[in-house]
């Protein structure tokens, strides 16, 4: 049998990371339990269910290959993706009652899908020996009665790890994240205690992970020495503080207008986090975002967008020109850097 309790400490980590991090992203905030685990397969998952679900397909890759079946209400999915989109609350709860999920709401879904497993990854790579990168495959819905319940839909038939935290949110009724683990993948992440020497330090290093780190005032120094940091900012003295924030924290920064020449900086392949600082969200300034990543093509980095006002469709709209998180400006150093960290962590 896998390391149970090990493996609910590393998940209950990337859940509060995940809270913190999405709560940002919805302007309100969202927390998780921490887990409970039973073992079941499919049939007892779906023994008496009845409400609608929305299935996030999450694939380990490297090391630990496999995958993890992410599964929200599809309530809450709603509510989330409502959220994101800004949406009136009245409207939202019309939609949450009636299951109604549009297209708009699936691709805020997905925004937040990937939210949550970056988070997942930031917590997930260091926390074990070996190399892992969790990649989310597209969520689909699934309403029991209605949709067939197949060998392989809407996850494959196997014997799984449950994984029930219950989500909360002020003011709104939420149901539970459950995540279905196999145990033929549990056991490659978390090996009974008859080889757990073998994983020796990964507690370690979770602990620098899942403790008070996850909060921007406990990240006083960069992960990674001398790592490179572009900086795109027209403001020049907030574009230098942010440099000097970084030099405090052990990191190189290299520091350009937004008129900068792009591709000569991307060129110099030496960048591992991009940060963007713009007047405004418009599209214009936005579109530096796919400028960036079809520059980089193959091996993609990171974009921080950083604003002085974030709206919820500023930040969707970020999200999908591809940034991959957001600061309200001006720049704070404590913050800056533990942005920076999660991508270090995670590349």
């Amino acid at each position: 049998m896998p390391d149970i309790a090990k493996l609910q400490k590393i998940l209950d980590a990337a859940l509060k990371q995940t809270g913190e991090e999405s709560s940002m992203l919805l302007g309100q905030t969202l927390s998780a339990n921490e887990t409970d685990t039973v073992n079941t397969d499919k049939k007892s998952f779906f023994a008496g269910m009845d409400d609608a679900i929305f299935v996030a397909e999450v694939e380990s890759k490297e090391e630990y290959p496999g995958q993890i079946h992410m599964i929200f209400s599809l309530r809450d999915a709603i509510l989330l993706s409502g959220m994101l989109l800004g949406i009136p609350p009245a409207r939202i709860s019309e939609k949450r009652k009636l299951a109604i999920m549009e297209p708009d709401d699936c691709d805020a879904f997905g925004e937040i899908m990937n939210q949550i497993i970056g988070s997942f990854n930031s917590v997930f790579k260091p926390s074990f020996p070996n190399k892992v990168h969790l990649k989310l495959l597209p969520p689909k819905k699934f309403i029991p009665g209605m949709d067939e319940l197949t060998e392989q839909e809407p996850f494959p038939e196997d014997d799984y790890l449950l994984f029930r935290a219950p989500l909360n949110m002020e003011g709104v009724e939420m149901d539970r994240l459950d995540i279905l683990m196999p145990l033929s993948l549990a056991n490659l992440f978390a090996p009974g205690k008859e080889v757990k020497e073998e994983t020796a330090g990964a507690d370690e290093q979770l602990e620098g992970v899942s403790g008070e780190t996850g909060t921007a005032s406990a990240v006083p120094r960069a992960v990674a020495s001398e790592e490179t940091i572009l900086i795109l900012d027209d403001d020049e003295p907030a574009r230098r503080q942010a440099k000097d924030f970084l030099a405090v924290a052990g990191l190189k920064g290299i520091d350009a207008p937004l008129g900068e020449d792009i591709r000569e900086l991307i060129s110099r392949g030496d960048a591992k986090v991009v940060v963007i600082g713009v007047a405004d969200t418009e599209d214009r300034e936005l579109a530096l975002c796919i400028k960036i990543n079809a520059l980089c093509q193959g091996s993609p980095i990171p974009i921080i967008m950083c604003a002085t006002e974030w709206t919820r469709t500023g930040v969707l709209k970020a999200l999908k020109y591809g940034a991959r998180d957001i600061i309200v400006k001006p720049y704070n150093a404590d913050e800056l850097v533990a942005k920076i960290n999660k991508f270090l962590i995670a590349a």
